[in-house]
C-alpha cells in the first residue's frame, strides 16, 4: 500500500483549511482558554471540522483523532486513524508571528504512513510517505526531496518559541561544546527545518505535547533520514488510548547526536 491517494487528500484539506484559518487570522478573534489551560481560537474549531468532513467524505471507514472534537475510543479498533491538528502553535497564531501548522497524519496498525505539515503563513509545505522520502512544498513550485544534515557538531539547536524548561536548558548546557547555535521555532516547524536540513537537534522534555503535535513530523524527520525518539532512545507509537507523549522527545538529524 502507497497511501498516495490519501497524501493527496490530505494535501489539499490542509490548502483548504488554510483559508478558513487566514479568515480568522486576518480578523479580530477572541481566544478562549480550554481545561488544559490551552488556547484556541474559531479558527483551530473551524479547520478542524472543514478537515475531519473533507477526509471523511474520501475515506468514510478511516476513524480520527483530533485536537478539537471529542475523542472516539472506537478508533482504537481501527487500523486507519487520521491524525490531525488544525492549528498547531494557537499562541504564535494569537501572537500573529505566522508560525504556526496545520499537522495531519495519517496512522496504520500505530504507525505513521502519510504525513502533512502545511504552514498557511509561511507558504510552504513539508510532506512525507512511507518509505517514499520527505519533501518541501511551495507554491507554483516542484516538490523538492529533503534530507537531515550530516553534522556531528556546530549542532544547530531548534527550542519553542512559547514553551521551554530548565530540563530542556540543562541538556543544552551540557552538550554545549557541540553546539553552535540555539534559536526559537514556534509549532511543528522544528520537525521540517531539521528535515531540510537547516537545524540538527531540538529537546521538548515535558509532557503536555499529544500525538497530534508530533505524529506527522516524525515521519517527516525519519523520511529525511533523521530520528525521533524518547530520551529512553525507543519510539512512538500511534492511536494510543492515552494521547499524551508523556516522556517528551528529542528530534535529531542521526542517532548519535541524541544527546541525554
Amino acid at each position: 500500500m502507497t497511501f498516495q491517494k490519501e497524501l493527496q487528500a490530505m494535501k489539499e484539506a490542509a490548502v483548504l483549511s488554510s483559508k478558513i484559518i487566514k479568515e480568522v487570522y486576518e480578523s479580530n478573534f477572541d481566544v478562549e482558554i480550554k481545561d488544559d489551560n490551552s488556547p484556541v481560537t474559531e479558527a483551530d474549531k473551524k479547520a478542524d471540522a472543514f478537515i475531519r468532513s473533507f477526509l471523511h467524505e474520501r475515506f468514510p471507514t478511516y476513524a480520527f483523532l483530533t485536537e478539537e472534537s471529542k475523542d472516539d475510543l472506537e478508533r482504537l479498533k481501527n487500523d486507519y486513524v487520521f491524525i490531525v491538528d488544525p492549528v498547531d502553535g494557537t499562541k504564535e497564531f494569537v501572537a500573529r508571528n505566522g508560525e504556526f501548522t496545520t499537522n495531519i497524519a495519517l496512522a496504520y496498525k500505530h504507525q505513521v504512513v502519510a504525513a502533512v505539515i502545511n504552514a498557511p503563513i509561511l507558504g510552504y509545505m513539508y510532506t512525507a510517505l512511507k518509505d517514499r522520502g520527505a519533501y518541501l512544498e511551495k507554491a507554483d513550485s516542484k516538490p523538492i526531496l529533503i534530507h537531515v544534515s550530516d553534522r556531528d557538531d556546530q549542532l544547530r539547536v531548534l527550542v519553542s518559541r512559547s514553551f521551554k524548561n530548565e530540563e530542556e536548558e540543562k541538556l543544552i548546557n551540557k552538550n554545549r561544546d557541540l553546539i553552535s547555535s540555539v534559536a526559537e521555532r514556534g509549532a511543528a516547524l522544528k520537525f521540517g527545518a531539521i528535515a531540510e536540513g537547516t537545524a540538527d537537534l531540538s529537546y521538548r522534555m515535558s509532557a503536555r505535547t499529544k500525538e497530534w503535535d508530533i505524529a506527522a513530523g516524525v515521519l517527516i524527520v525519519k523520511e529525511a533520514g533523521g530520528v525521533v525518539v524518547k530520551p529512553d532512545m525507543s519510539e512512538y507509537r500511534f492511536n494510543r488510548k492515552d494521547v499524551y507523549n508523556h516522556e517528551g522527545y528529542i528530534i535529531a538529524n542521526k542517532l548519535s547526536n541524541v544527546k541525554i
